[in-house]
């Protein structure tokens, strides 16, 4: 069965009261995992609260008892990827192996611009990830001091002490919807593949990709997990799904035209029925974006709908 959890855009409007609710209400409710972006601000104005990343996970990995949590995901253009292997190993302890170090190229023009960071061009941008990519699962994984040189990154006899309770540390997540060059990144670091924005038919597609080239490098496709973030509006009858489908869309789509883009869409039932279409494709487990991060009464709704 498709596990279902909540994902959050932590730059619009996420400040700590709202965090805690809402972890809270995941974790009672019944979800899998609580998730979350890592962004400074959003790609348009209005600027809103945008509650730091590692700061929340490590308050949600020591007040939390049972859900999944992780960045989704943490540009490599933000931080070092020493820096990020080593506050990944922590929090990952901290909660006892429930993290999971979701990681990106990055992305959002904007906040690399506002705050000085250099987005680079699209393919020096993949190989600064690639580079981050082995200095983190090198870290993680070995015993022995590491060493590396590349174009972006040095290690130098580094090693990361205290080694993770969990053996090569927490499980990596690389997002990818469509290029091959993401998709081969996945098949060589990571331990999940998690799909966005992306419509059921070409998840399958690329699902096909993935297992070719695990197969073609040794590797047996169930070692990695697939899975799935999506925006996801509820409602508790037809008016209200079409009220928000409105709202959301800014009237230019249909409840039905929204769903064709990936979202899912409807009341309870309606996304039960959607939930099980992702499953057969592939879909192991589900992040849905949830928007609105005051309406706790929706989401224990939904849970109820949805999870029991």
């Amino acid at each position: 069965m498709i596990e279902v959890a909540i994902f959050l855009e932590g730059q619009n409007g996420l400040n700590w009261p709202r965090w805690q609710r809402i972890a809270g209400a995941v974790e009672e409710l019944g979800f899998a995992g609580l998730y979350r972006s890592d962004h400074f601000t959003n790609r348009n104005l209005p600027d809103k609260d945008a509650l730091e990343l590692w700061v929340s996970l490590t308050w949600l990995a020591s007040h939390t008892r049972r859900i999944e949590f992780g960045p989704l995901v943490s540009p490599v253009s933000f931080r070092n990827p020493t820096l990020t292997a080593r506050m990944a190993a922590a929090v990952d302890d901290l909660s006892g192996g429930r993290m999971t170090l979701g990681l990106g190229a990055g992305w959002q023009e904007r906040e690399h611009i506002n705050y000085g960071f250099d987005l680079l061009d699209l393919s020096a941008r993949f190989d600064r990830f690639e580079e981050a990519l082995e200095v983190i699962t090198r870290l993680l994984k070995s015993e022995a001091p590491v060493e590396f040189t590349g174009r972006y990154y040095k290690l130098n006899d580094a090693i990361l002490l205290p080694r993770p309770q969990r053996k090569d540390g927490p499980p990596i997540l690389i997002g990818a919807k469509g290029a091959q060059r993401s998709l081969s990144l996945v098949a060589r670091f990571a331990d999940e593949w998690n799909a966005f924005e992306i419509s059921p038919e070409r998840f399958a597609s690329l699902n096909q990709q993935l297992d070719e080239l695990l197969f073609a490098q040794g590797s047996r496709p169930d070692q990695v997990r697939r899975s799935l973030m999506t925006n996801c509006t509820f409602g508790r009858d037809e008016v209200e799904v079409r009220r928000k489908v409105e709202a959301r869309t800014y009237a230019r789509l249909s409840v039905e035209e929204f769903r064709q883009q990936g979202a899912l869409v409807g009341t309870a039932h309606e996304l039960v029925d959607q939930l099980g279409k992702w499953a057969e494709v592939g879909v192991q487990r589900v992040m849905l974006q949830w928007l609105d991060l005051d309406d706790l009464d929706g989401l224990e709704a939904m849970a109820k709908g949805l999870l029991i």
